[in-house]
């Protein structure tokens, strides 16, 4: 079996993974639901309405202060979304999966042994936020 064969037999077992399976379940959630979905359209909305008014040569300071605002205040009322709570959480945990594989990867084309090395980089905190590289 040749290294692209195995990848993609990865693939297949990733998207077997309960995480996986998890995260495509509660974005399909996120896709139906009718509230979250006029929360989305209502943020897409400002968005385009704030670009309109960046683009315009006499800009209304207050009216970009005010939209800048009422983005903020939908967005995180679509995050404070029970469905999207979930969603959230679910890609989390996959995330830590994919992470986790990278640095096995890594790991082994760097000369590491992928059996023995730490499914995860020693002084990794779990956010990449404040992260300066992984190795």
């Amino acid at each position: 079996m040749t290294i692209i064969e195995m990848t993609r037999e990865l693939g297949r077992a990733i998207q077997c993974d309960e995480r996986y399976v998890k995260m495509q379940a509660a974005a399909a959630k996120t896709d139906t639901d009718a509230d979250v979905q006029k929360k989305i359209g209502e943020f897409n909305m400002l968005r385009r309405d704030l670009s309109l008014e960046m683009a315009k040569e006499d800009k209304d300071g207050e009216r970009l202060t005010q939209l800048d605002n009422d983005i903020r205040a939908v967005y995180d009322e679509i995050m404070a979304m029970p469905v999207m709570e979930e969603f959230n959480a679910a890609k989390e945990e996959f995330d830590k999966l994919v992470k986790s594989v990278n640095f096995i990867i890594a790991t082994a084309a760097e000369g590491g042994d992928p059996t023995t090395c730490p499914e995860t980089a020693p002084t990794c905190s779990g956010s990449c936020a404040t992260c300066g590289g992984c190795g």
